[in-house]
């Protein structure tokens, strides 16, 4: 694993714009940093929706609020100073069960020696519950560093 290859797991929330800006911050003049933005989006489920024209009326509005955070997000590395050559975002579309599994996978398939997550700082109880997407990353992450961003 490269340490100087760093991924971002982000999912458009105010978390994940706090783990970018403190990435942006350490690496602010970084020339030899590789930075993934990546986004994993987990369609909607289908029953959820009256039918299908609303089920995929939705799809697309999340991805393209995912896309327009990406380039936000990438716009804030610049901001501060990261080299635009630097950073690579990702929109993956995730049918998978676990969030935390699909980061960790793209970390071993790129060889990140560092991973970036926000944490949404639910209480003990709500994780216990429902799991933690930071927690899980964290505990079964092996052979990189793992930054969870509160």
């Amino acid at each position: 694993m490269n340490p100087k290859r760093i991924l971002i797991a982000v999912d458009a929330s105010a978390n994940s714009e706090r783990a970018v800006a403190y990435v942006g911050d350490i690496l602010c003049h970084a020339r030899e940093a590789e930075i993934l933005l990546l986004c994993l989006s987990k369609t909607p489920d289908r029953d959820l929706f009256p039918d299908g024209a609303t089920w995929q009326a939705s799809a697309s509005k999340q991805d393209a609020e995912y896309k327009e955070f990406l380039a936000r997000a990438r716009g804030s590395l610049e901001q501060r100073g990261v080299d635009a050559g630097c950073i690579e975002t990702r929109l993956v579309p995730f049918t998978g069960f676990s969030v935390a599994q699909g980061i960790l996978g793209a970390q071993r398939a790129g060889g990140y020696g560092t991973i970036v997550v926000g944490r949404r700082g639910m209480s003990k109880e709500e994780e216990f519950l429902f799991g933690s997407v930071s927690s899980r990353v964290v505990h079964h992450a092996r052979n990189c560093a793992v930054w969870v961003v509160e």
